[in-house]
């Protein structure tokens, strides 16, 4: 990790996962606005600078247990691990969240009215992702997929059609932003998913499965926004328009 102080935090955290529990333990987000660099984000939450890089590396040297870095993973491969793991997950898992959460403002609701608050805000997330996901697996993820087989000689690249899809990359990042966004205030009114006094066990259920969807989200933009999006358009770096420029990568 040299110079680790001025590389992004997308970029700390893609070399090696370990450290998003660090980023995650002081709140610095990690997904949404890697592009900040660690000296930025420490000063910022006012922490210590060379304890976090101290913290970082100790996290770094203990046993990965199966740990791997995803960014030396091509990107036609991580595209297809994003689709089949993180978009599948979020398919099944929000039909079963919604019943849970509609369940528990009609038994709970009228005791603690900030449930519905919750689920207002867990219906809005769920009907932009399906909708943000399925741009995705249809425009942007199969153009990346072309975009690495023209570099290895297998297709065509039609260079003319790039400039039409880079509105939607950048409206893909922005709403990963929104979602985040909505989250954090998800997490907010659960109090970091907290559970209320005396829970009752569909309370419990819910605010665990809250709590690993948002953190499976955390995962799946960061895959997007600090490597897969990154690697896409750096591929073709001639371009004023390049992705290490839009995201302000070191």
């Amino acid at each position: 990790m040299k110079n680790i102080a001025k590389l992004s935090i997308g970029k700390i955290v893609a070399a090696d996962y370990r450290t998003a529990a660090v980023f995650k333990a002081f709140d610095i987000d990690f997904c949404c606005n890697g592009k900040q660099s660690l000296e930025e984000a420490c000063e910022t939450k006012q922490l210590d600078l060379e304890a976090m890089v101290a913290r970082l590396k100790d996290t770094s040297k203990t046993e990965s247990h199966g740990t791997f870095s995803f960014d030396f993973w091509p990107v036609d491969l991580l595209s297809f691990y994003i689709e089949n793991k993180h978009h599948r997950y979020v398919r099944r898992r929000i039909p079963v969240i919604l019943r849970l959460l509609s369940r528990l403002c009609k038994s709970e609701g009228d005791v603690h009215p900030v449930l519905w608050e919750i689920r207002k805000e867990f219906v809005k997330a769920a009907k932009e992702l399906l909708v943000h996901m399925k741009r995705e697996e249809l425009i942007l993820f199969p153009y990346i997929r072309k975009m690495v087989k023209d570099e290895n000689g297998v297709s065509v690249f039609e260079a003319a059609h790039f400039d039409a899809v880079r509105q939607p990359i950048l409206q893909m990042i922005n709403e990963h932003e929104k979602e985040g966004k909505r989250f954090k205030k998800i997490a907010a009114l659960t109090r970091n998913y907290s559970l209320p006094d005396h829970a009752s066990p569909v309370c419990k259920i819910t605010y665990a499965f809250l709590r690993e969807f948002d953190k499976d989200l955390q995962k799946h933009f960061h895959l997007e926004n600090n490597i897969l999006f990154a690697k896409a358009l750096d591929a073709e770096g001639d371009s004023p328009y390049g992705f290490s420029v839009i995201l302000g990568k070191p």
